[in-house]
């Protein structure tokens, strides 16, 4: 590899990013999480469900040094860059990205915040129930709640299983939603 490839070729910790933020988009995608769990398949409702296992991820990072803090920023950025893609693949005008970003960005924080103490709170599930039918499904039935809630413990308890190293190598395992 000459000195050009080396400086141009990402770090092993955005390409590990990357590689997390592309099994957050598969897993998202599942129809399990849209037909048998309820969230809503709306723009709305992926925006849901992306951030809810991003955010399980970044959970499961925080705190775990600097290789998983460089990791963790790198999956965040991997998201952000999502979030304008589809934007702008949807017709979004270069004037009104920005703004819709900084919403989404607001709404993203806001949920990351809320689902790290309602995680937090587990195995005790009556905050996360809550905070899933507050935003996942503010127009479903309570008992898509409690069947999102049930995978969101499930995906935390599995992540903490995971070795860190090979989290911060990008390889993650999702349970089936």
């Amino acid at each position: 590899m000459n000195l050009v490839e080396r400086l141009l070729r990402p770090g092993a910790a955005k390409q590990a990013g990357l590689k997390l933020y592309a099994g957050v988009v598969a897993q998202s995608r599942l129809p399990a999480f849209y037909l048998e769990l309820g969230a809503p398949d709306t723009v709305e409702g992926r925006f849901e469900v992306y951030t809810l296992n991003v955010s399980l991820l970044l959970v499961r990072l925080k705190g775990q040094g600097p290789l998983a803090k460089t990791v963790s920023q790198s999956l965040f950025d991997a998201y952000v860059q999502g979030l304008d893609d589809a934007l702008r693949d949807m017709g979004v005008g270069d004037l009104s990205v920005g703004k819709k970003m900084r919403k989404l960005g607001e709404a993203f924080y806001g949920r990351a915040k809320a689902y790290e103490e309602a995680l937090a709170a587990l195995p005790d599930e009556p905050a996360l129930r809550e905070l899933l039918a507050r935003t996942v499904h503010a127009e479903a039935s309570g008992a898509d709640a409690d069947r999102l809630a049930a995978y969101a413990a499930a995906a935390r308890a599995s992540l903490a299983g995971q070795k860190l190293e090979r989290l911060t190598a990008g390889d993650v395992s999702w349970p089936a939603p």
